[in-house]
């Protein structure tokens, strides 16, 4: 099959649903607590009662405006809102509200890596306000499928990106900027197991060189990043063996099935839009000008691409430094706030990908219940830097002490006897003493074999009890050694 993916050319576009962290719902104020009762979280609004009147949420406009102002997509405006009738077993009001000829964003990019490892734009075609639907459930009755609404009428907005992706990775990298962004933004916590970040692809293929696109599949149901890039996959091989042997992609909406790494067929669609759209006639237009634009944009926290600016090019770290620290956003900012303690980056990003996120994942904590602020952080550093303690004493003995009690990292290493010894008369003797118990060894080293020195070391250290200052003991024993 891979042969035959060299005739092909992969065409993707994905349809990202982000569920808003907003205390209650997109029309009503109903409750959005995720693992309520089922049905506990429902009013006459959501269950779309004769003579109720939905009002907007305006957190749910200045999330969107957030996401577009983070996306440089242009931000429309006059926003109208409009109903989407279609029959969906848990939306009680058989339509949902939404928008459809005026997206309250247009336009904005993320950026990816190609195949080459340069810097890819994925255009955004729009962003757009809406509710969710409820939740069927299928596998608890062995009769009946059962509805929970407590999600219907919780805001999302729907992502919308032009048909730009190109292969699975470079939808995985796509989705996991886009979480990466609400998650910064603090308007979604990006939980894909939780159904709080839904993804829609629409794959196809078509003939290298070819211009015109294929018929394409719309795969839903699928709960990871990992899973999105299997469905894309499998879908591209079903496409080509397809075309391959004669036959006609149908436009269809497929399900991803998990456990075998396939998709099947959900219904078939006669046309690329299967629903119909009329205004929403109880929401009057929302207006946004751009003062308020402003307002939400001095709001905004350092995104990724703010930092990994900053990290790259004032603190000169590297690409995967700054990529690996950027994945969270508190982690980020942590390390941000290091760096105004300390000019030793490269030391402070070890720190912080090393020491610091591995106690937070050995503890199982996030970065906000981590003890250890970063100008005692900072101080460890320092220790290092001045030769009073090795790097291997810092990570593994004194970063441990240092949380959960506000004794400086210098007060810590004198207490436990861990200052290194630097006294160049002092380590002298212990130099001549580790030379003189390997004579035989010292003729090897003279006669080519450089490596031995890590004997003479690792002898130096023992009897310095570890606290000799290794650059100082190596420069000692170089110099004993040449004599």
């Amino acid at each position: 099959m891979s042969s035959l993916r060299d005739k092909y050319e992969l065409v993707v576009g994905l349809e990202v649903h982000a569920q808003l962290s907003t205390k209650t719902k997109a029309y009503c104020n109903d409750s959005t607590e995720y693992g309520a009762s089922p049905n506990t979280q429902t009013s006459p609004i959501t269950l779309g009662h004769p003579g109720t009147l939905p009002k907007s949420n305006s957190k749910v406009i200045e999330y969107a405006v957030k996401m577009g102002i983070a996306c440089g997509s242009n931000i429309r405006e006059r926003n109208e809102y409009s109903r989407k009738n279609y029959f969906y077993p848990d939306l009680p009001k058989g339509y949902q509200i939404t928008q459809d000829t005026t997206p309250i964003c247009n336009g904005g990019v993320i950026n990816v890596k190609d195949a080459n490892g340069d810097t890819k734009a994925i255009n955004i075609t729009r962003i757009h306000m809406e509710e969710d639907a409820g939740k069927s459930i299928h596998d608890l009755d062995p009769f009946n499928s059962l509805v929970d609404l407590n999600r219907a009428g919780v805001a999302l907005i729907e992502i919308v990106s032009e048909p730009d992706i190109r292969s699975s990775d470079e939808a995985y990298q796509y989705l996991t900027e886009v979480r990466k962004l609400v998650r910064y933004l603090d308007i979604c916590d990006g939980n894909l197991e939780e159904g709080s970040l839904r993804c829609d692809a629409n794959i196809s293929v078509m003939l290298k060189g070819s211009k015109t696109f294929g018929n394409r599949a719309e795969v839903k149901n699928m709960n990871s990043l990992r899973n999105v890039k299997r469905a894309i996959e499998h879908e591209m091989d079903r496409q080509i063996e397809i075309l391959e042997n004669g036959g006609v992609v149908e436009q269809q909406t497929r399900s991803f099935n998990a456990n075998k790494g396939t998709t099947s067929l959900m219904r078939s669609k006669e046309d690329a839009n299967d629903y119909r759209y009329f205004p929403e006639p109880d929401l009057q237009p929302v207006h946004i000008n751009e003062d308020y634009i402003e307002k939400v944009k001095k709001s905004l926290p350092p995104l990724p691409k703010e930092l990994f600016r900053k990290f790259t090019n004032e603190y000169g770290l590297s690409d995967y430094d700054s990529n690996v620290i950027i994945e969270e956003k508190d982690i980020a900012l942590y390390f941000n706030e290091l760096c105004q303690h300390t000019k030793n980056y490269k030391a402070a990003a070890n720190f912080v990908n090393g020491s610091v996120k591995s106690y937070l994942n050995e503890n199982a904590i996030e970065m906000s219940q981590f003890s250890i602020s970063t100008k005692r952080l900072a101080q460890l550093i320092q220790l290092v830097d001045d030769g009073k303690v090795s790097n291997s004493v810092a990570t593994q003995k004194i970063f441990g002490e240092l949380i959960g009690n506000d004794i400086s990292a210098e007060e810590i290493a004198k207490k436990n006897n861990w200052i290194q010894e630097s006294n160049t008369d002092a380590l002298q003797s212990f130099v001549e003493e580790a030379i003189a118990k390997y004579p035989e060894k010292v003729l090897e080293y003279k006669a080519g074999k450089k490596g031995l020195i890590g004997l003479f070391m690792g002898e130096v250290m023992k009897l310095s009890r570890g606290k000799a200052d290794p650059k100082i003991a190596n420069q000692l024993v170089r110099e004993e050694l040449e004599k």
